[in-house]
């Protein structure tokens, strides 16, 4: 059963429709309506010719020629927007990107989860802390982590509008002022190798540290000894869960050009593993944009429901439009993704869509001192499988999607640092989960780029 036709769509039509995961604003509803009202008149965060640039690239890892990098934090946080902490973050995403492209001989799209990743689902309505009830943390742009100020509140919209232009402009000034240099990058990685000397993945991390240098190097003297003006700037594109219709409602809007709707808070958004059933308000909503879209995929799916999904939110079967994003879990990958291989083999959809890994999302673990985290082995054996299986399936394997940060949080355990459960104390700063730290992100490209090969 497929929802109604394309052309009964309208960007608010997904009110009429049940939907889950939403706050509770009773009582505030009339607040909640003045929000939606100023948010409308607020220029938007991105124009449709990046959107289109996005899938253009995109096109380009559907036929297998790129590779998608997408990370960032599980849910950002009001209180870490500032200069270092933004360039941490698109230090970390850069010197990874210049890892992949020459391991897998492949451009590399990069996606952040920043500008606009506030709002998150939950397992419950509400926890128990100390023995009381509260409302759940659901984001920063529904209500504060500290249990004083659960309520949701409307006016968060606005601050998490405000914050994600602060961080875009910013990180749009960073990409093409020079900070994204090749040259840059490179120093980067060399005080990363620097830094790593003791691990036994030294010598195999130098060896293509050096080989990057010295292609670096031959391209400055072919150009007259300055580089080319793309090694010197980034393409950088946003992403989000759109989990919150209505502040996602407040920036679609119809393209000039081709009379078009697209959502303009992100070049791309997702659609979770909790909200993507078909005749609900998210599949509604999503049917309607231009923007590449994102879709979960779980080990609980049903994925004949998966392969009807896609149909209605790609019902021409546009070129990079939708990336299923899997994340099954280490105990589970082995088992579910070749079902899921299967079936979309079988539905006529093996060439339809961009194949990611999200090895984060079912890899949580508790540790015995009670922080939720996640290990690096595990995370790495999940994206050892899915290259492995895909391939064997004759699928692509098109990117990794992470929760990672360029601080030097202690958050997940593992790594050449060999953080262990004794040392998530030390700096444990998520609001949410858990996430790789700068080096253990660095560390995770470079061993990406040979199971890639292998």
């Amino acid at each position: 059963m497929l929802i109604d036709n394309l052309y009964m769509w309208a960007k608010n039509s997904w009110r009429a429709r049940p939907i889950k995961q939403q706050p509770n604003y009773s009582g505030r509803e009339a607040e909640l309506q003045n929000v939606e009202n100023t948010l409308s008149q607020m220029p938007p965060l991105v124009d449709f010719e990046e959107i289109e640039n996005l899938k253009r690239k995109l096109k380009m890892v559907q036929r297998g020629e790129a590779f998608i990098l997408q990370g960032g934090d599980c849910a950002e946080a009001f209180d870490s927007l500032s200069e270092a902490n933004v360039k941490n973050y698109l230090k970390t995403i850069l010197q990874m990107n210049l890892v992949l492209m020459y391991g897998l001989k492949k451009p590399v799209v990069r996606i952040g989860r920043i500008a606009g990743q506030f709002a998150k689902p939950r397992s419950s309505d509400v926890e128990i802390i100390n023995g009381v009830q509260y409302p759940a943390y659901r984001g920063d742009n529904v209500n504060d982590i500290s249990i004083a100020n659960r309520a949701a509140d409307p006016q968060r919209l606005i601050a998490a509008y405000f914050n994600s232009v602060s961080k875009l402009n910013y990180i749009r000034s960073l990409t093409k002022c020079g900070f994204a240099s090749f040259e840059n990058v490179k120093k980067w990685n060399l005080n990363f190798i620097n830094k790593m000397e003791s691990s036994t993945q030294h010598d195999n991390f130098a060896k293509i540290t050096e080989d990057v240098y010295s292609y670096i190097s031959f391209i400055k003297a072919c150009n007259g000894g300055v580089l080319p003006h793309y090694l010197n700037e980034a393409d950088f594109f946003t992403s989000h869960e759109a989990l919150l219709l209505n502040y996602e409602e407040c920036f679609t809007t119809k393209s000039p050009v081709n009379g078009l709707f697209y959502n303009l808070s992100a070049h791309t958004v997702w659609i979770g593993d909790r909200t993507r059933a078909l005749n609900e308000a998210h599949v509604e909503f999503l049917r309607g944009l231009e923007n590449p879209i994102g879709l979960k995929i779980g080990p609980s799916a049903n994925f004949a429901e998966i392969c009807e999904v896609i149909k209605v939110l790609n019902p021409q079967m546009q070129e990079g439009k939708i990336i299923a994003i899997v994340r099954m879990g280490r105990e589970k990958i082995n088992q579910k993704l070749p079902e899921l291989l299967a079936e979309l083999q079988k539905q006529g959809l093996k060439d339809k869509i961009i194949l990611q890994s999200d090895p984060m999302h079912g890899n949580i673990v508790k540790s015995e001192n009670n922080f939720k985290t996640r290990r690096f082995d595990d995370i790495l054996f999940e994206i050892e499988a899915f290259f492995n299986i895909t391939k064997s399936a004759g699928f692509y394997p098109g990117g990794i999607h992470l929760e990672m940060t360029g601080d030097n949080v202690t958050e997940c355990t593992g790594g050449f640092e060999n953080i262990t459960e004794q040392d998530l104390a030390k700096r444990y700063h998520t609001h949410c989960d858990p996430r790789l730290n700068a080096t253990q992100s660095i560390e995770l490209a470079f061993l990406i780029c040979g199971l890639f090969n292998e």
